[in-house]
């Protein structure tokens, strides 16, 4: 079910007695999700992708703009009537019901044609559990499952009803670090398997990069970026976009464009074409360096990292706005970790020139 979603703003009445300024959490948001894809909302908390999936969903009603659900406009339809499955973060199950009676739950109250009988119910309970691998568990109550069998749980419930579209907010939050990843792997091979259309919000970044077919980067409301997840970590369109993707963060430094170079402090680290001389802000990935005896780039060494296949390289600089500088090499080349400095040159595609107002990219052309 291919979604539409055409200039929606979503405002609130401000809580400030003294300001009656209204709070705009979704502003002008265009974006079509194509059928049968799984599209991450992206953002830190208050970005609003929260609020967009209830709209998406019929919870919350938009301001302005519309919502289509294929050719359908369903901007005033209710919830039940928009054929959405909805997984929360807190799972939201019934601890004295079984997991069969979890699952059956929402079939319980349908009407008139699509009333399904008790045989019906139980068919559908148990193909949605064994799509989530649980198959074996219908007759334990909630207390007796971990949270990743509870949450996939919520999962099989919201996909008994056969939506047409599944959104998930924060779904994997209560999750430890290893059911995390285990519970995304699941959601990703669901959503292949099912091929319904799947909303997936969250602050995580790697989960989302991760799992989703394309990301929707948010802030304050306001999309910042729409791509599929590698393309926005290559090519992001300003500062706020680089620095929420990756991990290790990638590293910011003051510089400044002069005489066709770019120059962080009084080192001259590559020349430029294309770059007006001006203060900019620069974004290195921490797999943007490379080391080197007599690099352009001069930081001071603070401890090396062994982390198996590579090694991270801790240093400062005093152009820096990161408190550290990781530098993510190759574990066969050798750093003293007693040295006093540490020297790099710097991959030009992984560095990144941003306006020092702005934060909006400035493209370049290196030598």
């Amino acid at each position: 079910m291919k979604i539409v979603l055409q200039n929606l703003t979503k405002k609130f009445p401000s809580r400030n007695k003294k300001s009656r300024e209204e709070v705009i959490a979704v502003n002008d948001f265009t974006f079509e999700i194509p059928d049968g894809k799984l599209i991450g909302l992206l953002g830190p908390s208050g970005c609003g992708k929260s609020t967009a999936l209830n709209l998406i969903c019929g919870l919350q009603k938009p301001t302005s703009g519309r919502i289509f659900f294929g050719e359908d406009d369903v901007t005033d339809l209710p919830p039940e009537h928009r054929g959405v499955g909805l997984v929360f973060q807190n799972y939201a199950l019934y601890p004295h019901l079984t997991v069969l009676k979890n699952i059956t739950f929402p079939l319980e109250n349908l009407r008139g044609a699509d009333k399904l009988s008790r045989e019906e119910m139980e068919k559908r309970a148990y193909e949605a559990a064994k799509l989530v691998q649980l198959e074996g568990l219908m007759d334990r109550k909630p207390s007796e499952l971990s949270g990743g069998q509870q949450q996939r749980v919520a999962i099989a419930r919201a996909l008994v009803k056969q939506p047409r579209v599944l959104l998930l907010d924060e779904p994997l939050s209560n999750l430890d670090a290893r059911l995390r990843l285990q519970t995304r792997e699941e959601i990703r091979r669901i959503q292949r398997q099912t091929q319904v259309t799947t909303v997936f919000v969250t602050h995580d970044q790697e989960e989302a990069m991760s799992i989703s077919d394309r990301i929707v980067v948010m802030k304050d409301g306001v999309v910042q970026q729409i791509g599929k997840p590698q393309e926005v970590y290559d090519d992001p369109v300003n500062l706020f976009v680089a620095k929420f993707l990756g991990t290790p963060p990638i590293n910011i430094f003051r510089g400044r464009a002069a005489d066709g170079q770019l120059f962080i402090g009084q080192e001259a680290i590559l020349p430029l074409q294309g770059v007006s001389d001006q203060e900019v802000i620069v974004g290195i990935r921490p797999e943007g360096f490379i080391l080197q005896e007599d690099g352009p780039l001069t930081c001071k060494l603070s401890r090396v990292e062994v982390m198996g296949r590579d090694i991270s390289v801790v240093s400062t600089h005093s152009c820096s706005e990161n408190a550290v500088i990781r530098s993510i090499i190759n574990a066969e080349n050798a750093v003293d970790p007693e040295a006093e400095n540490v020297r790099f040159a710097v991959k030009p595609h992984k560095l990144y020139l941003f306006g020092s107002e702005t934060g909006e990219r400035i493209l370049f052309t290196a030598e």
